[in-house]
């Protein structure tokens, strides 16, 4: 196991912090080991204690590091948030000496990223949608082609600088290096989209238990982002609300009786709940659940088929709409959201990944595997880079250094 690559992904979320470690082979990744810890620092994605925040991660990486036999040092790790905006920008060059080069990639894509952005804002990701050659459109990979002009379309992905900060701050404080900042929906994606819903045209809800994060695909290139500040832990409070009964408890009674869609119930199954104070348990019909929790499950499938809509992209999601996420396994959630998308819709379990494969087999573990995959194609890629450079010094100077180059 020590001379194995291996690549961990590290979900930190708002109700639960994951770690799962993969090893990497020719054809594939094995998971090799997983670990889990409640999680009490984050609040809708976003880090408010940084202590508790640590104490989840450290016992989430014990756990993980236990089952795999190895130490880990260092993760890709997940940003989640309100904060999160996603917007479409261009860039075009001119091509010198008439073939593509790596540096033509760089420097066209240098020109899609240079659009004003706040100061206390970063970009977290620049992802290519696609290459236009001399007005030929459709593109993915031009390098090596006889060209003049160099187009790019992408897609932007910028987060608070503070809120990626305090995750790197958080990891570095339990003692691991950040190799990348994961949008946590993109992430998903890489663990339950299928090349084919990639290419025709899918959304991707990922309900977590802070924010429902929605990313859209097109022609295999990602075409929009979003994130809603509503999710499970939501649910959750109006459970324990509506049935006066602690937040622990209302999160098992979510989880093992929960359902999206109140017709779905027969009325005369009855479910134990726990009463607060001391109190002694009382016998409820499962339908009076149903009837809590079907408005708010409503509520956050409608704000995230309005932001298809909003998007301008929702004719193009061909293949329908692809649930994940924790709350993704409230039963009735697929038929709800067929009714309110008026698309096809399933639930996505993580898949692609051998090894400890069924210990993973459920949506609230898709963020943690999608980023293990990423991380495995990032280090299988030449252009892995490592998180951001805090001194600005050096960042100019190495703009400066490619500048002196193209002179060349």
């Amino acid at each position: 196991m020590a001379n194995a690559e291996l690549v961990v992904g590290l979900d930190i979320g708002t109700t639960k912090t994951c770690a799962v470690v993969g090893e990497l082979h020719n054809d594939g990744v094995d998971i090799v080991g997983i670990g889990t810890s409640p999680s009490t620092g984050l609040r809708k994605g976003v880090v408010v204690n940084i202590e508790q925040t640590v104490q989840s991660i450290k016992k989430a990486i014990e756990e993980a590091e236990l089952m795999a036999g190895c130490e880990i040092h260092s993760v890709f790790a997940g940003i989640a948030g309100s904060h999160i905006k996603g917007f479409n920008s261009h860039g075009v060059i001119a091509v010198k000496g008439g073939e593509i080069g790596p540096r033509d990639v760089e420097r066209v894509i240098e020109g899609a990223k240079a659009v004003a952005i706040p100061m206390d804002r970063e970009v977290i990701h620049t992802l290519a949608q696609e290459y236009v050659v001399d007005d030929q459109h459709g593109i993915t990979e031009p390098m090596g082609m006889s060209a003049t002009r160099l187009e790019v379309k992408v897609h932007i992905v910028t987060g608070a600088i503070t809120s990626a900060e305090n995750i790197v701050r958080s990891c570095n404080r339990s003692g691991l290096d950040v190799a990348d900042i994961v949008l946590e929906s993109l992430a998903s994606s890489e663990a339950v989209l299928t090349e084919e819903e990639r290419e025709i045209g899918v959304a991707i809800v990922d309900i977590g238990g802070g924010t429902t994060d929605l990313a859209i695909f097109a022609k295999d290139s990602i075409r929009h982002t979003d994130v809603i500040a509503l999710g499970g832990t939501n649910l959750t409070n109006d459970i324990a609300f509506g049935l006066r009964t602690p937040m622990s408890a209302a999160e098992k009674i979510k989880i093992r009786y929960g359902c999206a869609l109140a017709d779905m119930i027969q009325t005369d199954e009855r479910i134990e709940v726990p009463s607060v104070g001391g109190r002694e348990p009382r016998s409820l019909t499962r339908h009076v659940l149903a009837e809590i929790c079907e408005p708010r499950v409503e509520e956050i499938l409608t704000l995230a088929d309005q932001a298809l809509i909003r998007s301008g992209f929702k004719d193009t999601i061909g293949a329908g709409v692809v649930l994940t996420g924790g709350s993704a396994l409230v039963e009735g959630i697929q038929e709800l959201g067929e009714q309110i998308f008026n698309l096809p819709t399933r639930i996505g379990y993580p898949m692609g990944v051998g090894g400890l494969k069924d210990v993973v087999n459920s949506p609230m573990y898709a963020t943690a595997v999608g980023l293990l995959m990423y991380g495995a194609k990032k280090l299988g890629s030449e252009q892995s880079f490592r998180i951001r450079d805090n001194n600005m010094f050096n960042r100019i100077l190495g703009k400066m250094r490619n500048w002196f180059t193209d002179v060349k």
